[in-house]
């Protein structure tokens, strides 16, 4: 199995690896273009790699132990600052991928388990959310199977404006107790 480790903004090409390989994947999955980010210039990857890295954000990349080795699955929780202070802290899930040779292997679990907890333990987010296609059933069952539940909000989906992005929402944390194991090994 591969090791799970943070991003670090010196694995910028790595990260500009991977990025192709998800959007030459699964190009409606994400709103940027293949095009547009093979267009970003070395210095828009240096970047990118530190603000996804940065204080209110964490990526989870899978490699294969070894310093330099290409990532084979990504995973980013980004922290939703609330409109109003007394709101609670909300983290939001994007960019999730695994390379088509390991799906399947348990590689997203152990990305999402461990994304949940560091959206709570670490980025101090009481729910993490999500967007998932709404004929993405494969997808939805996921999340369901891991604590996610459909809140009744959707939007349109960016690629195609006439499908819906169904939001998912998981709570996190439980007051003193921590993070909430539900749904983790369901």
């Amino acid at each position: 199995m591969p090791r799970i480790r943070r991003l670090h903004s010196s694995d910028w090409q790595l990260l500009r690896e991977v990025r192709l390989e998800m959007l030459a994947d699964t190009p409606m999955a994400y709103i940027e273009s293949l095009e547009s980010a093979r267009r970003q210039t070395d210095t828009q990857w240096r970047e990118r790699a530190a603000a996804m890295s940065g204080d209110n954000s964490l990526t989870l990349v899978a490699d294969a132990g070894h310093e330099g080795s290409n990532f084979c699955a990504l995973m980013r929780v980004v922290l939703k600052h609330p409109q109003s202070p007394e709101k609670p802290l909300q983290a939001m899930l994007i960019s999730v991928y695994v390379a088509p040779r390991l799906r399947g292997l348990g590689l997203a679990d152990e990305l999402l388990n461990e994304a949940c907890k560091a959206a709570g333990e670490e980025l101090g987010a009481q729910t993490i959310e999500l967007g998932v296609h709404e004929d993405n059933a494969r997808a939805l069952a996921f999340y369901r199977r891991h604590g996610f539940e459909a809140t009744g909000a959707s939007r349109a989906y960016p690629q195609d404006t006439s499908k819906r992005e169904l939001t998912m929402e998981r709570r996190l944390a439980d007051g003193a107790t921590g993070i909430s194991r539900q749904g983790l090994n369901a």
